[in-house]
């Protein structure tokens, strides 16, 4: 673990409170120092073919202010460039909005809809082929994951297989064919500290989508282990 090599893609404004935070969630999960994740920003634009070499593993995080259900013309160049990512041989981990975007980039489709967000921390259930799975086969058959969506993914891409779901959301986690590409709904890299930094970020999601204040919506939140195992699990199984 200490010799790989990471690249984190991020969608986050440079006033967002949370771009250090992210790189502190995965090295937390990775059991590594910050300074191993290397970031390039897709509001920058595509890194370059050089920073993909460099990398031995990519992982594409969340996003505060942007949804993968849009169709402006930086969302779509994106698109393509992460079809191109995902036709290649990189190690690719995709938690949230990394989730929603893979899943569109390869032939699914995702749509903005809040009837189905989630936030907190939800209950997940393996499907028989999570159970069966060289990563979430690990898992027990019920664990628990941090979640904060509004976008919702309705169809996975052709040849993905489903992992695992929540009693609201089917689509929660997928492996992309027999692909070393990974995507989860939920947020693996996120504890529960971690998830309650980003709620105290963005407070107005509670309200809106949990219907409560932070106190009372902090009291509902539970650590994660088994998902929080899954990054770790991943560099060690894509190696």
């Amino acid at each position: 673990m200490d010799k790989k090599r990471f690249l984190l893609l991020q969608v986050r404004d440079s006033s967002d409170p949370m771009r250090q935070q992210e790189v502190a969630c995965f090295a937390r999960a990775l059991q590594c120092s910050p300074s191993r994740i290397r970031v390039a920003n897709l509001l920058s634009g595509w890194p370059s073919a050089r920073e993909f070499e460099l990398a031995d593993v990519i992982f594409l995080g969340g996003s505060g202010d942007y949804s993968a259900a849009g169709d402006g013309e930086w969302l779509q160049s994106i698109l393509v460039s992460l079809r191109q990512l995902c036709d290649s041989d990189k190690a690719v981990f995709a938690s949230c909005w990394g989730f929603q975007a893979i899943a569109r980039a390869c032939g699914g489709r995702c749509i903005h809809d809040p009837e189905h967000s989630e936030l907190g921390t939800v209950e997940l259930q393996l499907t028989e082929a999570g159970t069966q799975d060289p990563l979430f086969g690990r898992l027990p058959p019920t664990f628990g994951g941090q979640a904060g969506h509004q976008d919702h993914v309705i169809e996975l891409p052709p040849h993905a297989v489903l992992l695992a779901s929540t009693k609201k959301v089917r689509n929660q986690a997928f492996r992309l064919g027999n692909k070393r590409i990974y995507c989860t709904q939920f947020h693996p890299e996120l504890d529960r500290t971690g998830l309650l930094q980003r709620i105290r970020a963005y407070p107005q999601y509670v309200e809106i989508h949990a219907h409560m204040n932070v106190d009372q919506f902090e009291a509902t939140c539970h650590e994660t282990p088994e998902s929080n195992s899954l990054l770790r699990r991943f560099v060690s199984w894509a190696s």
